[in-house]
């Protein structure tokens, strides 16, 4: 779907390891994958308190196909089932000028920095844009330093 590029999603140059989505959401075009959104439950602590959230990720849309729509369309539909998951919130990482597509969306960006589990028991603090939607109505997400409990997804 994305060619040969050897960073189809912009990310290399953080120098992170990655989780592999556990579930996929997909549009063809001529028998063709041209967009995709990937989701996956992980562990997050928010200040002192422990929780879930929904790890939104590999968001891509093919090259030639880009500015019609599938994005949204894509990560529209991963949302929607990721309500159906249990967590309050979606989580994603971005590159910050991918930051106002998620806005549009209902997305928002948190202010603080977000630490993330990385082999070799290191601990490092996300160099990408951190974004969160509510998956549920009212629901608010808490104040408090982020630290992800696992590989970023």
């Amino acid at each position: 779907m994305l060619g040969k590029s050897e960073d189809p999603f912009g990310v290399a140059s953080a120098g992170l390891t990655w989780l592999p989505k556990e579930e996929h959401f997909g549009i063809t075009h001529e028998g063709r994958l041209v967009a995709h959104a990937g989701l996956l439950r992980l562990p997050v602590a928010i200040g002192d308190t422990g929780t879930e959230v929904v790890g939104v990720g590999g968001v891509a849309v093919a090259p030639g196909m880009q500015g019609r729509g599938l994005a949204r369309l894509v990560v529209t539909a991963a949302v929607e089932h990721a309500r159906t998951m249990g967590p309050l919130h979606a989580l994603l990482f971005c590159r910050p000028p991918l930051a106002p597509l998620y806005q549009h969306l209902g997305w928002h960006s948190l202010d603080e920095d977000v630490r993330v589990e990385q082999p070799g028991d290191r601990l490092v603090t996300m160099p990408l844009r951190t974004m969160v939607t509510p998956l549920r109505d009212g629901a608010r997400w808490p104040s408090g330093p982020v630290r992800l409990l696992s590989l970023p997804m």
